[in-house]
């Protein structure tokens, strides 16, 4: 991997004589192979699963396919209120009996004669449609007649006619959501099999912080310890309770080695001041460091530790929207990873303003939708299938259809009030980017752009 400014650096040295001695390479890694290796982290081990009622089951991933365990509907049922019917017409009525849903089977219908039946009631055996109450009469001799043509199978539901017993209806990794449980319900499911949330614990560092109250003396608001859990709640995480360590090397190390869960967030500590206990403490306990900063503004010394098989850690940095910068960049794929979620779809959108860039790292900047939330996902995806075929238009719709994006102010690395405000975060290459280039967008799990796949 090359450094943008390794040659600058080789300059200078030659300038100093043969005997300088060279620097360490940046261990800096690009924004994107970063996030591609917490995403591989996350999928590298076996997820763990467990069995749960279905009214328990909401915001969790299915551990395997969801097969029917039965014929939808699993009987011929009638669509309508009205008469089941044998044959053509006029058809005998039968007084004797009408069908109920919910109730036994009546017996056959003989060609010529029709019985009163109920919407999901089960279609006699010989019926050949049903007629809608509406839809005809009976006259005073107890016969009925159609006022419209009556076509074989009219208003019945065949069996099987939603899927056959075996029939794959959703894959592993899908989010049960209601309508989720409820086909799982009809399908004859009393429990699911879904993947285990991943458990994370979060650490807190730093001296300067306060919990409550205004900031003074030379203290600040926590503004991460009460971000982060929440979160990663809605990025699938179990989150245990957040403890603050300050500025405390020992503590900080004891912790690490006593969490048992599958990941750790730190917040702060990442660089290498003089109280900044982040990477000392990973080599103490023996970690391996798989991104040791990330090439990426803000948030540039972000980290990801393997700990122990199946145990990491993932080193935010102390400002609030380079935090971010991280929870997106590693803690984000890395969780979805163990989650069991799906990787989402590629989503892009054109920048109505210019943006500035960093000269060789990508910058994450909060933007809102011009078109407003509700449709830009839908824009940006009819835009992908449309590519090549000709440029789209529509509210809100920039060059070849994309939506458009508006990047917000207040977007420095201590600052919360542009993310606050934003739908998601746009990911301009080094350089920046100019109005109406496409860019990537990463949506913000509670975003009603998002996939949902985080609940």
């Amino acid at each position: 991997m090359t450094d943008p400014d390794a040659d600058g650096v080789d300059e200078a040295l030659a300038l100093l004589g043969p005997q300088a001695p060279k620097p360490e390479p940046h261990r800096a890694l690009p924004w994107a192979e970063a996030r591609s290796v917490a995403a591989r982290l996350g999928t590298a081990h076996p997820t763990r699963t467990r069995r749960v009622p279905l009214g328990r089951a909401l915001g969790e991933v299915l551990a395997q396919p969801l097969a029917a365990l039965t014929d939808l509907p699993s009987f011929d049922t009638s669509a309508m209120d009205g008469w089941a019917v044998a044959g053509p017409g006029p058809w005998r009525i039968r007084e004797d009996a009408s069908v109920l849903a919910g109730h036994a089977p009546t017996g056959p219908l003989p060609d010529g004669e029709a019985v009163r039946i109920a919407t999901g009631a089960r279609v006699p055996a010989g019926a050949t449609a049903v007629i809608r109450s509406e839809h005809a009469r009976a006259d005073a001799t107890g016969r009925l007649h159609a006022h419209r043509d009556v076509t074989h199978g009219q208003d019945v539901r065949p069996r099987g006619q939603e899927c056959r017993s075996g029939d794959r209806l959703l894959p592993a990794g899908t989010v049960v959501t209601p309508a989720v449980i409820g086909l799982a319900a009809a399908a004859g499911y009393d429990e699911l099999d879904t993947v285990e949330r991943p458990r994370v614990d979060v650490l807190v560092l730093g001296d300067e912080l306060l919990t409550t109250g205004l900031p003074h003396d030379g203290l600040i608001r926590d503004a991460l310890g009460p971000m982060l859990a929440p979160w990663l709640r809605a990025l699938g995480a179990d989150v245990g309770a957040t403890r603050r360590l300050g500025d405390d090397a020992d503590a900080l190390h004891t912790a690490v080695s006593e969490s048992e869960a599958d990941v750790l967030i730190t917040t702060g500590g990442t660089a290498a001041g003089p109280v900044d206990h982040v990477h000392p403490v990973l080599g103490k306990a023996g970690a391996e460091l798989l991104v040791d900063g990330v090439k990426v503004r803000p948030g540039h010394p972000m980290l990801l530790a393997r700990l122990a098989p199946g145990r990491c850690l993932v080193g935010l940095p102390g400002n609030p929207l380079a935090a971010v910068s991280g929870l997106l960049t590693l803690a984000e794929p890395l969780l979805r990873g163990l989650a069991g979620h799906r990787a989402p779809g590629p989503y892009r959108a054109v920048v109505r303003d210019e943006v500035h860039g960093h000269p060789h790292d990508t910058r994450l900047v909060p933007v809102v939708h011009a078109a407003g939330r509700g449709t830009a996902r839908d824009t940006a995806r009819d835009a992908l299938r449309a590519a090549g075929q000709g440029s789209g238009s529509g509210p809100g719709s920039g060059t070849g259809g994309f939506p458009v994006v508006v990047p917000l102010h207040y977007n420095g690395p201590a600052m919360l009030r542009g993310i606050a405000a934003a739908d998601g975060l746009a990911v301009i290459p080094p350089g920046g980017a100019r109005p109406g280039d496409p860019v990537e967008i990463l949506d913000l799990p509670w975003s009603a752009t998002s996939e949902g796949c985080f609940t």
